[in-house]
């Protein structure tokens, strides 16, 4: 009977525990919720310098009389100053004469490694003591130069390439005015020199806009904002430029399979690319022979725009000049077709300025295929990662079909 009593005792205990445990449950969670929510806040004055210096444009590191490397952030990796939690080579000198005569210096440098999808070329890094009551520390300063070394490297030779280049059709164009005036009385002369004479001026017309357009990309005007672009649509309008060209030629344009991938970028900017590629190869391919563009994903990083010509290809000593403002592999045939030798100039600066690289494969008699290597763009993922969370870092042909002391932080 007692064990009975006992049992039922038991029973109606648990019946009035369970509620209550469940509303403690429920209790505890929004108290751990609520918890979260204030750990995630900004509340003292070391997550506010923390928070500084890692959204910082600017790069900075902090290394000490070892060499070692005891603070930096994300901007001074990007521009090469760290790399794997160690002073790239270029600076050690400046940090070692800063310790010694505690003075300010400055280095101008070229990043040694350009890392793929990245813009940064030029760096300038201010190396000098973090304090001067205390020379155990050096603090090191980095900006992203690049822009400027583009512009003043554009300032240093367009004028010469432009005065060198157009003299041949400006001369040409002296002489054939001389030839139409002393031709006046003659109908069939002055249709002939006249024809001449207006397709050498739109062969300059078509010159000068190229070399703006080269200038632009090399520095005389800001890059363009980038937007997020579908390679197919690319690769679409590219197309579409040239089927009047290539109908005329006789030849057939092929695309590949549509990749799916975007990559962040100035469309005109890389449709005029992939167009340029297009019309080189139509303007090279003999008669009915195809030309082919093709898309590829090399990697979860990378995507490959292949255009392919059966036609003439470039011999071995001439590929790595192909890409020179100027350069013509048959001069004689340029001329006839209206080049100008700016198109592949401004191709690789298009690719250069999108972080991508282009490659060449080419075989005299048998044909070319330039490839364009582009950064794919990944979504951000989404969320943040709260603030008590973060730590300072001490630190060949496609297949195609048509178409101290220590104190308490300060709070906020």
């Amino acid at each position: 009977m007692n064990i009975f009593a006992a049992f039922l005792l038991g029973v109606v205990l648990m019946g009035l525990a369970l509620p209550a445990y469940q509303w403690l449950r429920a209790r505890f969670r929004r108290y751990r919720s609520a918890a979260t929510l204030t750990d995630n806040q900004v509340t003292t004055v070391s997550q506010v310098l923390h928070l500084t210096v890692q959204g910082s444009p600017t790069g900075v590191a902090v290394v000490d009389r070892t060499g070692s490397v005891i603070l930096t952030n994300g901007r001074a990796h990007d521009m090469g100053i760290v790399h794997e939690r160690a002073l790239t080579e270029e600076i050690l000198p400046l940090v070692d004469q800063a310790f010694e005569d505690k003075e300010t210096h400055t280095l101008d440098f070229a990043t040694s490694k350009r890392r793929h999808g990245s813009r940064i070329t030029s760096v300038r890094a201010v190396v000098k003591p973090l304090t001067l009551v205390d020379d155990r520390f050096v603090i090191i300063y980095s900006t992203d130069e690049s822009e400027n070394v583009r512009m003043e490297s554009a300032r240093r030779d367009f004028v010469a390439n432009v005065s060198h280049e157009l003299k041949t059709p400006v001369g040409g164009m002296a002489l054939l005015a001389e030839a139409l005036m002393e031709a006046s009385d003659d109908p069939d002369s002055v249709q002939y020199f006249g024809g001449k004479l207006q397709k050498e001026a739109h062969r300059m017309a078509d010159m000068i806009n190229e070399l703006i357009s080269l200038s632009k990309l090399q520095g005389a005007e800001a890059l363009p904002d980038m937007e997020l672009v579908a390679v197919d649509e690319i690769i679409d309008e590219a197309i579409e430029r040239n089927k009047l060209a290539a109908e005329n030629a006789d030849i057939e344009l092929m695309r590949g399979g549509r990749s799916g991938v975007s990559v962040m970028g100035d469309k005109n900017l890389l449709v005029t690319a992939v167009s340029n590629l297009v019309s080189n190869a139509i303007n090279y391919s003999p008669s009915a022979q195809p030309v082919t563009v093709s898309t590829k994903k090399a990697d979860e990083e990378t995507v490959l725009i292949r255009v392919t010509d059966r036609g003439i290809g470039i011999a071995p000593e001439d590929q790595k000049r192909v890409f020179e403002r100027f350069f013509r592999v048959d001069k004689a045939r340029s001329r006839s077709t209206g080049g100008t030798g700016l198109g592949l100039a401004i191709v690789k600066h298009v690719v250069a300025n999108h972080g991508g690289n282009i490659k060449l494969w080419s075989r005299p008699g048998t044909g070319s295929t330039f490839t364009l290597e582009l950064p794919i763009h990944h979504a951000d993922p989404q969320g943040q990662i709260p603030v008590s969370d973060i730590e300072p870092d001490i630190s060949l042909r496609p297949t195609t079909h048509r178409v101290g002391s220590r104190r308490k932080d300060k709070t906020l």
